[in-house]
């Protein structure tokens, strides 16, 4: 090894017998959870992770949304915020192309997707596994809704087949029905970045024109790209654009 090179190899983890400290029991990990793992690992190491925090006001979106429940239910759809952000999503990945893209397998250019798949992030008991909604640019709230409900159900029941986890362009990872404020979600690879979604919560926000505070619904969103392909201005372009359609529903309809 060269002088000033140093090796990126991790040192070996050290065997500890753990049961001379207490009671232990050994548990063995899940089929799903091995193979995710080592697919994390490998993403953390090989894409260089940035992440982008900013805040979009979902409140007027939220009503919206519940108001069109009765119509989704008479359809035999759930209505989920999810179906909505990836609506937005797509029309982020249009405005910015370098989001939809991979790079190719030498690192020397960029293949970029003139299709869009929206991978979810979806909890089963055997662990995380990422369906994917195919051509969601031509399909609205309720259609993408009714996607993510079937995908969920084939998750939860063990029934997904290989080709629904595949092809994907971009994911979300939403952890907003159990909790928590922001999160660094690991690039699911190929692709070059990934949307986290945190709990919304009621905030006062000011309003320049009443020059008083309101409040807002806010929900927070990270988004962790790889800085090989995106820099910081983009990642921080992508997320206004993000902002901004979901805090308006007619820009998000369009």
């Amino acid at each position: 090894m060269g002088a000033g090179v140093s090796s990126l190899a991790a040192l070996p983890m050290p065997v500890i017998d753990f049961s001379q400290f207490g009671a232990i029991e050994t548990k063995a990990l899940s089929r799903i959870k091995k193979l995710s793992g080592a697919n994390l690992h490998r993403n953390w190491v090989t894409a260089p992770h940035v992440t982008q925090f900013d805040e979009a006001d979902i409140t007027d979106l939220e009503d919206f949304r519940k108001s069109m429940q009765a119509e989704a239910e008479k359809r035999g759809v759930k209505l989920t915020m999810l179906a909505f952000l990836i609506k937005a999503s797509v029309n982020a990945l249009k405005a910015y192309p370098n989001f939809n893209a991979s790079l190719s397998p030498d690192g020397d250019s960029l293949i970029l997707k003139n299709y869009f798949n929206i991978g979810f992030a979806c909890d089963t008991p055997d662990g995380l596994v990422v369906p994917v909604v195919k051509d969601v640019q031509q399909k609205d709230v309720l259609d993408i809704a009714r996607d993510l409900a079937e995908l969920s159900t084939k998750a939860r029941e063990r029934k997904l087949k290989v080709e629904e986890m595949q092809g994907g362009c971009f994911t979300i990872s939403s952890l907003g029905g159990i909790g928590g404020t922001m999160f660094t979600p690991i690039i699911n690879c190929p692709e070059v970045a990934i949307l986290g979604i945190s709990r919304s919560s009621m905030q006062p926000v000011y309003d320049i024109k009443t020059k008083t505070f309101e409040p807002r619904l806010m929900l927070p969103m990270s988004l962790s790209y790889d800085h090989r392909v995106v820099d910081g201005a983009d990642g921080a372009r992508f997320t206004s654009h993000m902002r901004m359609m979901l805090s308006d529903v007619r820009r998000l309809l369009l």
